[in-house]
């Protein structure tokens, strides 16, 4: 795990180290791949690679445009779920402690003034990775919606603030539902918003051919509209330069490796201007 996640200070890694000698190290102790069960997950989830894949493509890209482990901030906004951890941690281990923007389902509930903050962070005349998505479990025999997690028997959900929004809007489009006026009572804050912000997909979901593979996909797209804003709204204060990984992180049982679906790979310059889609060079 990340070491330099016990400091109170921002950013930290080892004087000197680069990115590519902190992935070699990330991945150490990560399981070997499985060529069936990395097929299989191709097969649900066409353009996904493994976490190891996407760490390694990312180092490399961002390194030529000069982004190291000293003049970076990691920004995520993912699930706060433990298994969402896997991604930001091996990031962490990559280019140091992140800023946390996200929470349930991976929405950036942190919002403008988070972002605000986190800019803030970023070393001077530096640079910001932010990574976000939903994310979704797969099982070993190929139930997507599931996940075997450590030291529990049973096989649980993933992500369960997704499927309970889901089941929500089900009961609406079934005709079931009592709607609750007090969706957004604060002792529920975030998944009620996360209900919300779903509801446009009643359709799409209710037409899909499986419903939990569909799922991740339909938050990724009201996720990546809040991320956009923010971003648009707070570009002005970027620093050296800003690359949005978005996609869908997709959990697998501990002894398999993890895998990320990209869906956007954007890098902004230091006017906050949209100077390059990356994401053809992670496919």
């Amino acid at each position: 795990g990340p070491s330099g996640r016990a400091s109170p200070r921002l950013n930290i890694v080892p004087d000197g180290a680069s990115a590519t000698d902190n992935l070699e190290k990330a991945f150490a102790g990560e399981p070997v791949e499985d060529p069936e069960f990395d097929s299989m997950v191709r097969a649900n989830f066409p353009g996904a690679i493994s976490n190891r894949d996407l760490a390694g493509r990312v180092v490399e890209l961002l390194g030529e445009k000069g982004f190291t482990p000293q003049n970076t901030l990691l920004a995520t906004s993912v699930c706060a779920d433990e298994l969402a951890r896997v991604l930001e941690d091996e990031f962490v281990d990559i280019y140091g402690t992140n800023f946390n923007l996200g929470g349930l389902s991976g929405f950036p509930f942190a919002g403008n003034t988070g972002w605000g903050a986190m800019s803030a962070h970023v070393p001077d005349d530096g640079y910001c990775l932010t990574i976000h998505g939903p994310h979704v479990g797969i099982t070993k025999d190929g139930l997507i919606g599931k996940v075997e997690r450590s030291g529990i028997a049973l096989v649980d959900n993933c992500c369960g603030s997704a499927i309970a929004a889901s089941n929500y809007l089900q009961s609406i489009t079934d005709g079931s539902a009592n709607i609750n006026p007090k969706i957004q009572s604060f002792s529920d804050f975030q998944q009620g918003a996360v209900q919300e912000l779903i509801l446009p997909h009643g359709s799409r979901l209710s037409n899909a051919e499986n419903r939990m593979k569909e799922l991740p996909y339909a938050l990724y797209d009201s996720q990546d509209v809040l991320v956009t804003d923010i971003v648009t709204t707070g570009k002005g204060s970027i620093k050296k330069g800003l690359a949005v990984l978005g996609g869908i992180q997709i959990n697998t049982a501990p002894d398999m490796l993890d895998y990320f679906h990209p869906l956007r790979f954007d890098y902004f310059d230091e006017n906050g201007e949209l100077v390059e889609n990356m994401l053809p060079y992670l496919r």
